[in-house]
């Protein structure tokens, strides 16, 4: 391969990688009855599996990547964070330096395997936290959620069959171990609390001994072999540019299905799911004055709070009731409803954020969550920046998703996807916006069938926008 471009190296590297085909796929026999097949831009994560030798600067090579992709959705997963609990004599060991931290036995591939899992489904992982000075897993954990590209660094990542099966490419980083020895010393003293004999003890008991019986045959299952770590440009740029080029198929993808969604539901009428409010004189009487430009500014708001208070209220007329009796206070019982259970609401930015005086004006103390989503004007893409959801929103009965206006559907399309990936059921989801196009509705109900769809008013489609072609080249 020595003389071949980095251009030429990634082209021959993506014909043999697996799983470089990052599928969408569609069901020839769906129809606007049946749930259509979906998957949002962060579904089926790029992996990047980099291991080697504890020291040989897979941690300072994941960074290089992340700040060579320059790109907010790129997460480095320790594979330290998988570290198994341990019990009191094998604590007692570990703060002697007589654990064996190097072997494969002293980590949890299980729930390393369960969570990786998670995140190509798209779905949240919630990640183990590990403290080194304590030896144990913390009762916390972190969460990841959305990444489009996530680097799984340590010496066993490229050691378990199962991880091997989910990975998108496999590096594997060479040092001289000398240079690794001195690495595990600094950072060891620096970041673990340990003191130097206890290092150079674990090292030539333990480190040196599992590198030639474990992590070394690991390089016969990687793509790329990187000696010099950072120093290795050529390398670098192999690694950045086949990231690159899967986003972009993901992109392309990704759009592509939102276009068959469109072309499906072009000439279908709209889901018995989607409720608009009865055009009646009092609402066209507040529309006029919203759409007025001469509507001075406190009029404006009045009149829209108002319009939002209704629409809420139409909403809560969609989510689940349960009969029950209660005593007046002139002591005679009384046959009513009330909610089945907790309502919550989640508000997609900026626009949402108008519907919040009517949504406090009907449900006062509800719980509210927020998602800020997008869309990339070079590719048209919508991309999730912020999530902020109520913790147990996946237990409570009925969830309202609260935005101002609706036209592709892209943005209300990943808005759902977000809380079902979060264990918000699709038919507890109602989703409340003033206006939206009738492609949206159409793309909307046919990916989540179950999801209610309260609208103010269906105006005509606009679809289009301004994409910036030179993105798209090669």
């Amino acid at each position: 391969m020595r003389g071949d471009t980095p251009r030429d190296l990634v082209d021959s590297l993506t014909d043999g990688i697996k799983g470089l085909d990052v599928r969408v796929v569609e069901n020839p026999d769906s129809t606007i009855a049946k749930r259509a097949h979906y998957a949002p831009p962060w579904a089926d994560v790029s992996i990047i599996g980099i291991a080697g030798s504890s020291g040989s600067g897979k941690s300072t090579l994941s960074q290089a990547i992340v700040k060579k992709l320059n790109l907010p959705w790129v997460v480095i997963l320790s594979i330290d964070s998988f570290y198994k609990s341990l019990d009191a004599e094998s604590s007692r060991k570990a703060f002697m330096n007589e654990y064996d931290f190097d072997s494969p036995e002293a980590l949890d591939f299980d729930v390393l395997v369960d969570r990786l899992q998670d995140l190509k489904a798209g779905k949240r992982a919630e990640i183990p936290v590990y403290s080194f000075e304590k030896h144990a897993r913390l009762d916390r954990t972190t969460a990841i959620y959305s990444p489009h590209v996530l680097i799984l660094e340590g010496i066993f990542a490229l050691y378990d069959p199962r991880v091997l099966e989910l990975l998108d490419m496999k590096i594997f980083c060479e040092a001289d171990a000398d240079t690794c020895l001195s690495r595990r010393i600094l950072r060891d003293v620096k970041d673990r609390g340990r003191d130097v004999d206890g290092i150079i003890k674990q090292w030539f008991n333990y480190v040196k001994p599992n590198f030639e019986k474990f992590v070394d045959p690991q390089r016969k299952v990687a793509d790329i072999i990187v000696p010099r770590g950072v120093e290795n440009h050529v390398a670098m740029t192999m690694v950045t540019q086949f990231i690159q080029q899967k986003l972009l198929e993901k992109s392309k993808r990704h759009r592509a299905a939102l276009t068959r969604l469109e072309s499906q539901a072009r000439h279908q009428p709209l889901s018995n799911k989607v409720v608009q409010l009865d055009q009646t004189p009092q609402l066209r009487g507040m529309n006029t004055l919203i759409h007025d430009i001469d509507t001075s500014k406190e009029d404006f708001i009045f009149y829209f709070n108002r319009f939002t208070t209704l629409l809420i209220e139409k909403a809560m007329d969609n989510i689940p009731f349960a009969s029950t009796t209660i005593t007046t206070p002139l002591n005679r019982e009384y046959a009513g409803l009330r909610p089945r259970g907790q309502v919550s609401a989640v508000v997609v930015l900026r626009g949402g954020a108008a519907l919040e005086a009517g949504l406090k004006r009907v449900l006062p103390d509800c719980k509210t969550g927020r998602v800020l989503i997008q869309s990339n004007m070079r590719t048209g893409e919508p991309e999730l920046h912020y999530l902020a959801l109520p913790k147990d929103i996946d237990q409570h009965e009925a969830v309202l998703l609260l935005d101002a206006q609706m036209s592709s559907g892209g943005s209300a399309l990943m808005a759902v996807q977000v809380l079902v990936d979060h264990g918000v059921k699709m038919d507890r989801i109602v989703l409340a916006t003033y206006s939206a196009g009738r492609l949206g509705l159409h793309r909307l109900t046919t990916v989540f069938p179950e999801v209610t769809v309260v609208v103010g008013n269906v105006i005509q489609d606009v679809e289009e926008r301004w994409v910036e072609k030179r993105y798209f080249r090669c």
